[in-house]
């Protein structure tokens, strides 16, 4: 029990480290949009937990398609939807992603990162960030077809911020859709994916 305590600790310590040190202090100061505060949640999905996750065949910045299809029977997906490329929360969330790639191994996990932004710019982005290691996939057209699909798509044309744990089988085992304003906790991130079925 203590060992896993002090894994939740360590995520959180290095949660918040790797969300200053790129937007706030690194290479993208002043290269971020700041939207203000936006409605923290505009759409609601009628997706719920063990429902069939739907498929997506979307464009990628390595020029690849990513498709959750690809990973059935073979690894578990989060699928990361952000609203925004080159604005603050997401400039923070994905680069944390990075850090955190163990967890994600040690669940047998890959990331999908699905912007509604163009292909062009998500690579800019995200090199801009550093690289990431997780696919980046746009959902820019047709516009946010994913997105809505998921339930996902705000009255704006962006996404929301949400999670999607996906089993091996495509089922849905978690949904968080998010405060657009907040990084989702690494923390409650673990702690879904440790209930997956091994």
């Amino acid at each position: 029990m203590k060992t896993k305590s002090a894994f939740l600790a360590a995520l959180s310590l290095l949660w918040v480290f790797c969300g200053t040190a790129h937007s706030q202090t690194g290479q993208l100061r002043g290269k971020i949009y700041d939207p203000g505060t936006l409605k923290s949640v505009d759409s609601r999905t009628s997706l719920k937990p063990g429902d069939a996750a739907p498929d997506f065949d979307l464009p990628s910045i390595t020029g690849e398609r990513v498709s959750l299809s690809r990973y059935a029977g073979r690894k578990n997906v989060v699928i990361s939807f952000v609203p925004a490329a080159w604005t603050p929360v997401c400039s923070d969330q994905w680069p944390g992603y990075n850090i955190m790639k163990a967890m994600f191994d040690k669940y047998d996990a890959v990331l999908i990162g699905i912007t509604v932004d163009n292909v062009p710019s998500l690579f800019a982005w995200t090199t801009e960030m550093g690289g990431v290691w997780f696919p980046v996939a746009s959902d820019f057209w047709p516009h946010g077809e994913t997105a809505r699909r998921y339930g996902v798509l705000r009255t704006d044309g962006m996404s929301e911020r949400a999670l999607f744990i996906v089993d091996k089988r495509g089922i849905i085992r978690y949904i968080d859709v998010h405060d657009i304003n907040e990084r989702p906790k690494l923390e409650v991130l673990d702690a879904q994916l440790q209930k997956l079925p091994k």
